[in-house]
């Protein structure tokens, strides 16, 4: 067979489906200057709170030639990890904490990885001569408008990416090649009038439809926030200690998506599907790095953590947790430490 631009195209996407993948798309590796002028409008607006790294790697985010000049195409793909529970499930448990259900498994960054350069690899073997670099996430990628580019799906009122297939429920990827890949008409907006996902943001991090604005998110502020969260959001948090689904939860394109699509490293540890408060606020250091090593979690330490577990604290309501909370009062961490006493007070005005 001929390898062709064409075929080459099919091949890639008929592996990638063998690999795992759920979708798979081309896009150009090219500047898009309309893509360029929202991501400078979002970091000059602020919008990414303290993740500076967005706006330090500017040039390298405006396209895939912004990173690797030698790049002409962009395979886009996509890893469904959709749940088989609702994650909206334990939304006002006084004794149980919420996790965001991409958390709930092993590591995305490790699992998608793995099976993306088994495909590079392939790629290089089936065609001698071309190049490849793979990433997930931890690069300066804009893997969500690059998706949308590639016809995977299409960046939804949220802005993160909904195919019409698997929903919002999917772990993104990229390869940047050498290769001249065809490029696929961008996806069409499919979001029409709705706007369940902006409603259901518990801290209007939504300023207009197809904008966040990171520092009111629940899942910046639980994830990537350092220090404590400010205050007007606390309560807003809920029982969510890790991320927040809402947004996705709600978006009806979901209901094409099934959870025997997703990868079974993606499925839920029992222990992290409805964990209880009371044994989250009793972790030390050495116990946290143990219960959640090969997750995500692990990343952002137990002193955060915890923080964020007391919020939850805070907010429940239930007395029975007072004890714990006051006791980590006197933790040496002092965002800890105030935390808890702001949980505290909550706990002791409640009847």
């Amino acid at each position: 067979m001929v390898n062709t631009a064409a075929t080459i195209a099919e091949q890639v996407r008929e592996r990638a489906l063998a690999e795992g993948f759920a979708v798979c798309g081309f896009a150009s590796a090219g500047e898009d200057p309309l893509r360029s002028a929202r991501l400078e409008q979002w970091l000059g607006e602020g919008h990414h709170g303290s993740m500076e790294w967005m706006a330090a790697r500017l040039d390298h985010r405006r396209s895939p030639q912004g990173l690797w000049p030698e790049a002409r195409s962009v395979i886009a793909l996509g890893m469904s990890y959709a749940p088989a529970h609702d994650p909206l499930a334990l939304e006002g448990s006084d004794a149980h904490a919420r996790i965001s259900v991409y958390a709930q498994g092993k590591d995305y960054h490790d699992v998608v990885k793995k099976r993306l350069k088994a495909l590079a690899r392939w790629l290089v073997e089936t065609v001698p001569g071309s190049q490849v670099k793979v990433f997930v996430d931890t690069a300066p990628v804009m893997e969500k408008p690059l998706g949308e580019a590639a016809g995977i799906g299409w960046q939804g009122k949220h802005t993160n990416l909904v195919s019409p297939t698997h929903g919002s429920w999917l772990f993104l990827g990229a390869i940047y090649t050498t290769l001249d890949l065809a490029p696929a008409e961008p996806h069409r907006d499919q979001c029409g009038s709705c706007r369940a996902c902006l409603d259901a943001c518990p801290t209007n991090a939504f300023p207009a439809p197809y904008q966040l604005d990171a520092r009111r998110c629940i899942s910046y502020l639980t994830i990537e926030h350092k220090g404590a969260v400010p205050e007007e959001f606390r309560e807003g948090l809920g029982n969510r200690i890790y991320g927040c689904d809402d947004c996705l939860a709600v978006c009806p394109w979901n209901k094409f998506a099934s959870a025997s699509q997703a990868i079974k490293e993606f499925l839920p540890r029992a222990e992290l599907v409805a964990p209880r408060l009371s044994e989250l606020l009793a972790l030390d250091d050495a116990g946290f790095r143990s219960l959640f090593a090969g997750s995500p979690i692990k990343r952002i330490g137990r002193d955060r953590f915890v923080r964020n577990c007391l919020y939850a604290a805070g907010n429940s309501g239930n007395r029975a947790l007072l004890e714990q909370v006051e006791t980590l009062t006197a933790d040496p961490d002092p965002v800890v430490a105030e935390a808890a006493g702001w949980a505290l007070n909550r706990l002791r005005s409640n009847p």
